[in-house]
């Protein structure tokens, strides 16, 4: 069982820039992915909370950084960074997120793990794996969440994490993955496992 409680995990503040994010200090795990990937979903699932993360059915909606503390412990963070690919905003806009998204990337401290979120039926889009390209330059821990295991069949679903883990050969040092659903529940424990060994300092089985 997991020493971290992520049912206490709380609204901490949303920021628009680095300099306007909490004090870069403790331990945090930020999630990233395409708009239509179900990030805050999962985000949602793995807190065992309905709307801890906000979730729409317009895709692009989280547009600043939101952070939450687990519970009380302030030095524990999850991280929700802005959506990327079809958010309908003007490019200007787009932009200005992508350099926030990267200014957080590049420079924060704190920063333990990346919880990289696809869609398993369309997963390492070019962002996706300009992100893993950022991730290996800065020897940064990627853990990817194929989501929305339950669209395909069990087969189906284990034959695409075959094919993405085989893609992924070369950062197999810096990079895991897992099938998960955040309808279902599938993956949770599998991924509260690796929010631990970042988040709590747990050894990985």
């Amino acid at each position: 069982m997991s020493r971290l409680h992520y049912p206490n995990a709380r609204f901490l503040i949303s920021a628009p820039t680095l300099a306007t994010c909490p004090a870069d200090t403790g331990d945090e795990v930020a999630f990233a992915g395409r708009s239509n990937a179900g990030k805050s979903s999962a985000i949602n699932a793995l807190t065992h909370q309905k709307a801890l993360a906000r979730t729409s059915k317009t895709p692009g909606r989280t547009q600043l950084i939101n952070f939450f503390s687990l519970g009380d412990d302030l030095e524990r963070r999850l991280v929700d960074l802005p959506g990327y690919g079809f958010a309908k905003v003007p490019e200007a806009v787009k932009r200005e997120w992508q350099h926030h998204l990267s200014d957080y990337l590049q420079h924060r401290a704190s920063l333990r793990g990346l919880v990289l979120v696809m869609d398993v039926r369309h997963p390492l889009s070019e962002f996706d794996q300009t992100l893993l390209g950022w991730a290996d330059d800065k020897a940064m821990p990627v853990h990817i969440l194929l989501t929305k295991a339950d669209k395909l069949k069990s087969g189906a679903a284990k034959n695409a994490l075959h094919q993405v883990r085989n893609r992924l050969r070369e950062w197999e040092d810096l990079v895991s993955l897992q099938l998960f659903s955040a309808l279902k529940h599938q993956g949770i424990d599998e991924a509260h496992a690796r929010l631990d060994l970042w988040l709590a300092g747990e050894t990985a089985d």
